[in-house]
């Protein structure tokens, strides 16, 4: 099911207002790797949202990513201070892990394996 205008709007508040509290808060770098939302989903009823934490060059992801949930009320709650006077109910949050970036780089070490290695019939120069 695609999603609604409204959805759309609601995640792109939450989306830039997350962004900068992750900043803010000290959540953008943790481990020695750059932490961002890359994407945020809402239900349809506006009650819930996913949001997908890319991580790149973190020593560690799934301590990275139980740093963000033992601070998930203090995020809220600044979340909740700046969309307020936006939003009716502040969404329950979800937090994932989006290892879109990790399978994109694993996509160009293989393509790069593939230019590499001599076709069959070509000679070695």
């Amino acid at each position: 099911m695609e999603e609604g205008k409204r959805q759309k709007q609601v995640a792109a508040v939450l989306q830039e207002e997350m962004n900068d509290i992750f900043r803010r808060l000290g959540l953008n770098m943790i481990g020695g790797g750059m932490v961002s939302i890359s994407a945020i989903k809402v239900t349809p009823d506006l009650l819930e949202a996913r949001i997908y934490v890319s991580l790149f060059k973190v020593a560690d992801p799934a301590h990275a990513m139980k740093i963000i949930e033992d601070r998930a009320w203090e995020i809220k709650k600044h979340l909740a201070d700046k969309v307020k006077h936006q939003l009716r109910r502040i969404p329950v949050i979800h937090y994932f892990h989006d290892d879109t970036l990790e399978h994109v780089f694993k996509m160009e070490e293989l393509f790069k394996q593939i230019n590499a290695d001599p076709k069959p019939g070509e000679a070695k120069n």
